[in-house]
């Protein structure tokens, strides 16, 4: 069979990740390769720690990508400070949190979970009062949860788990580049972000910064593998050694730190990606790029409600790039979908578990977030809407929508 050279359709991407990757992104993976011990490589490895720094508003030490996507990132924090046995309580309030329980449980924790309806999330306090009963070693947390578009609350959480001496572990993995997290300041002791939502790169990586409570944790289970080690380190044994390989922090954590010491070979072209996505971010500021994700959410919010749409879910814990709307009654939220992306090239997303088939969820993240992306999304999902028989308010949406384009915004924003 003879295969032709590959050419994909154009689409607009408006989903909770991945989205549009900046073409910018995309010029740099084309750089030719390195090796990944050539001077010219580590150097670069070296300012991608320097963003992701400034990216989590940390001074931790320790700040770079696991290899794998945002879900490896979750399992190589978790896998590295979990013992089996070990306490971890796990607040679920959406797939995701799920998720974390999943991970904790294979590597032998012994899980507390806290439950609230999807749609919202917890008052802090009462996963602090749950800290009190259970006293864990770690409250693994999602700060943007995309299944049901809400954001929890961190800020008094991180100093209560401080000053009880638990680990704060924290998914933000939909929210890191499009939200400030300032990590240092809420007392978060290890946290993940994933490239392929508002960093606008490619999904492919997990970026990753603990600071020195977590890394005293990795360091008391370190054990280098055998084909690396050195003499003296061959025959240490460790009974708590981390229990995965690819995902332990204590080997990774040698190879992006001075010792170069090999663990995997590290995916250059991608590494790329992330340079310059990180530098993108940093470029815009990141005042400038928050206040740029909340922007076109807003503009895309008064566009939907003009159409006579609801949006989903507690407005006070609404995630600023993901906007959850109620499909109407009658409509088959799948056939919607199909039309947007077939006739206008638009993908939005479902969801999952309970709201499968009750929400459709619209992402504002990253280079997807701008401003004719949000007018082709309410033109496409109006017209779908019309043509599977649903009326909703003609023209309202996308007038609406520059109606508050046309007012100027209540900070000046830089278009990505």
């Amino acid at each position: 069979m003879n295969y032709k050279q590959l050419q994909t359709p154009s689409r607009t991407i408006m989903t909770p990740g991945p989205v549009e990757v900046d073409p910018r992104v995309l010029q740099a993976m084309s750089t030719p390769i390195l090796g990944q011990f050539d001077p010219a490589f580590t150097n670069i490895m070296n300012e991608v720690m320097e963003m992701l720094r400034e990216l989590f508003q940390t001074k931790n030490k320790w700040a770079f990508p696991i290899d794998g996507t945002s879900r490896s990132g979750n399992e190589a924090l978790l896998a590295s400070v979990i013992e089996p046995g070990d306490k971890v309580l796990v607040p679920i309030f959406g797939r995701f949190g799920h998720l974390l329980v999943e991970i904790c449980e294979r590597y032998g924790a012994e899980v507390y979970t806290l439950e609230t309806e999807w749609g919202s999330v917890f008052e802090q306090q009462v996963i602090i009062d749950k800290m009190k009963e259970v006293q864990p070693k770690i409250v693994a947390v999602v700060h943007g949860e995309t299944s049901t578009g809400c954001m929890q609350g961190l800020d008094i959480l991180g100093k209560a788990c401080r000053e009880q001496d638990v680990l704060l572990i924290v998914d933000a993995v939909a929210s890191i580049g499009g939200i400030s997290i300032p990590v240092d300041e809420w007392y978060i002791d290890g946290i993940i972000g994933g490239t392929q939502k508002c960093l606008s790169v490619p999904a492919g990586m997990a970026p990753i910064t603990y600071n020195d409570r977590v890394e005293a944790v990795i360091q008391g289970r370190k054990k280098v593998e055998y084909g690396v080690a050195t003499e003296e380190e061959f025959g240490s044994k460790r009974a708590n050694m981390i229990r995965s390989n690819y995902f332990d922090i204590a080997m990774i954590q040698d190879y992006w730190g001075p010792r170069r010491l090999n663990h995997h070979t590290e995916a250059t072209s991608m590494i790329y990606a992330l340079r310059e996505g990180l530098r993108l971010v940093l470029e815009e500021g990141l005042e400038e790029r928050f206040a740029r994700h909340s922007y076109h959410e807003a503009a895309l919010m008064k566009g939907l409600e003009a159409m006579g749409l609801t949006i989903y879910g507690n407005p006070v814990c609404k995630l600023t790039p993901v906007t959850c709307v109620v499909i109407p009654d009658g409509v088959d939220g799948e056939n919607i979908r199909k039309v947007m992306l077939e006739q206008f090239g638009v993908e939005i997303a479902s969801s999952f578990g309970p709201l499968q088939g009750k929400i459709w969820r619209i992402g504002t993240m990253g280079y997807s977030c701008r401003k004719e992306n949000i007018l082709k999304v309410l033109q496409a999902l109006e017209a779908a809407l019309i043509r599977n028989g649903f009326e909703p308010k003609r023209g309202e949406g996308v007038q609406a929508a520059l109606d508050y384009y046309d007012v100027p915004s209540y900070v000046p924003v830089k278009e990505a």
